[in-house]
């Protein structure tokens, strides 16, 4: 178990490549939070209809869908639909015993992929670009997870 030690040049790889990649989901919230200040709407409960300080003039309009917060909405969903699979999967992978570079290059490939498809959805690029970075994300996981499948089970 001496892999799972910050350390470990491998483990620290995992450890700063989840971490990027919990502050990315975690910077969509507060990125949402800033789109619907911006635009005044795309609010989603009827109590953010309530008057306050920081909407002192509520209207039922505010409650109607917003493309700009939409957009960041459906990105952050994304992010919440293949984190955990990158978490498990790369903590996993780590677990193998995989060469440092051939580690690295995966796990920080696999941030670098989601970095391009937020830029690419935010910026309204095509799907084949958006689906280009999402599938190199998807094939690192894919290639992590039958690593560890075929370790498992002896190979």
């Amino acid at each position: 178990m001496d892999k799972i030690d910050l350390h470990s040049a491998l483990f620290a790889t995992y450890a700063i490549a989840a971490t990027l990649m919990i502050l990315k989901a975690i910077g969509m919230s507060w990125l949402t939070v800033a789109r619907m200040l911006q635009v005044n709407g795309g609010f989603r409960s009827p109590e953010d209809l309530k008057k306050t300080p920081i909407n002192p003039k509520p209207e039922p309009s505010q409650l109607a869908p917003n493309e700009r917060v939409e957009r960041i909405r459906r990105i952050q969903l994304n992010d919440l639909e293949n984190l955990p699979f990158f978490l498990v999967a790369g903590f996993l992978y780590v677990l193998t015993g995989p060469p440092l570079l051939l580690a690295q290059c995966l796990l920080y490939g696999y941030v670098v992929s989601r970095l391009l498809h937020f830029a690419a959805y935010f910026t309204g690029q095509i799907h084949e670009v958006r689906a280009t970075f999402w599938s190199i994300g998807s094939f690192i996981l894919i290639f992590m997870t039958v690593r560890v499948l075929l370790t498992a089970v002896g190979y």
